[in-house]
């Protein structure tokens, strides 16, 4: 597999602030866990687009309404009265969704917080991010903040897709549904089909660009 270069990144991904600065540690990533064919960084690159915002934010934004809590989170946030508690305030809400779960703490561990999604696919929790620093060989348990740099969060991104069946799921079979098995790894990514539209989108362009790579 070649390198992808900064001009084809910009094509993919239009918005993304510093594509320069984003070749290597795409590059190194992707050859680290055998994201190596165009099917696989075509697939890839979409959901990586998706998932940062086109490679520009790498920490979960928690900063929601009263009313968005409620429709993120009905059970937590049944009524107004609580919702209007955590509105607005990202650490504290952070600390509350995710206490005692995903290998964090209770509420007042700060661990939510501390924890919280990181990286071009979001890392998230305690327990998810003592993998992934196994995996890598980085003190990201020590340092979450970590995943705020380009290169861990390359290299989480292209752990989990591999981890998780991404590359076969990307590869392209004669048999296979393509666009079945690219919903597929968006569901394994975000639990759903959040933005599933907009991950073609991607896709597409991404297809398109690195088709010359034959």
């Amino acid at each position: 597999m070649r390198n992808i270069t900064s001009a084809e990144l910009l094509r993919i991904m239009p918005k993304c602030a510093d594509p320069d600065g984003w070749v290597d540690p795409l590059n190194q990533a992707m050859a680290r866990f055998r994201i190596d064919t165009p099917a696989r960084v075509a697939a890839f690159l979409a959901q990586i687009a998706q998932e940062s915002g086109q490679l520009n934010k790498l920490v979960e934004n928690l900063n929601y309404s009263a009313k968005r809590l409620m429709e993120v989170w009905p059970n937590r946030f049944p009524d107004m009265d609580k919702a209007n508690r955590y509105a607005n305030n990202p650490e504290k809400l952070a600390n509350y969704v995710y206490a005692s779960r995903l290998g964090n703490g209770n509420e007042a561990s700060g661990d939510g917080w501390a924890y919280r999604g990181r990286g071009l696919i979001q890392i998230t929790g305690r327990g998810n991010y003592r993998s992934v620093a196994s995996a890598l060989g980085l003190p990201l348990e020590a340092q979450p903040e970590l995943l705020e740099q380009a290169l861990p969060a390359a290299l989480s991104a292209a752990f989990f897709w591999q981890s998780h069946g991404l590359n076969e799921l990307a590869d392209d079979e004669n048999e296979d549904d393509d666009i079945e098995d690219f919903t597929t790894i968006t569901i394994r990514i975000c639990g759903g089909k959040t933005g599933l539209t907009s991950r073609l989108a991607y896709w597409d362009v991404a297809t398109e660009v690195l088709g010359v790579w034959g």
